[in-house]
């Protein structure tokens, strides 16, 4: 199923289209959700994906899909631009341990989306 995800002023950020690889709409691959877990391809978790939330390793809601679920309050989502040709999917480098519970808050995270993928 694909998904898009918006910011916390609703443009369209990313997408998904198999659920587990996360695109940029350049085309650029730039983390892979594993369960509820999202993950750099270098192996470092970032956060969580449930409800259609991304959370930061904080709790802390990033990004959001249409059918989020709670949170804190959304705007109106933009269109999603055109989807640019999908690059290579890195090799997936071994995963760092998870080092917090996962904490649910119902607040925006401090980290801008771009921020939050280059962690």
């Amino acid at each position: 199923m694909a998904l898009i995800f918006y910011d916390k002023i609703g443009t369209p950020m990313a997408y998904t289209d198999d659920n587990i690889h996360i695109f940029y709409f350049t085309g650029e691959t730039i983390a892979y959700i594993h369960g509820i877990s999202i993950y750099n391809y270098e192996g470092k978790h970032l956060g969580f994906f449930k409800d259609g939330w991304i959370r930061d390793n904080n709790g802390k809601c990033v990004i959001f899909t249409k059918g989020a679920i709670d949170g804190p309050k959304k705007r109106t989502q933009d269109i999603a631009p055109v989807k640019s040709q999908k690059l290579n999917i890195p090799n997936k480098k071994p995963k760092e341990n998870k080092n917090k519970e996962f904490l649910v808050k119902q607040e925006w995270s401090e980290l801008a989306v771009k921020e939050f993928f280059d962690q």
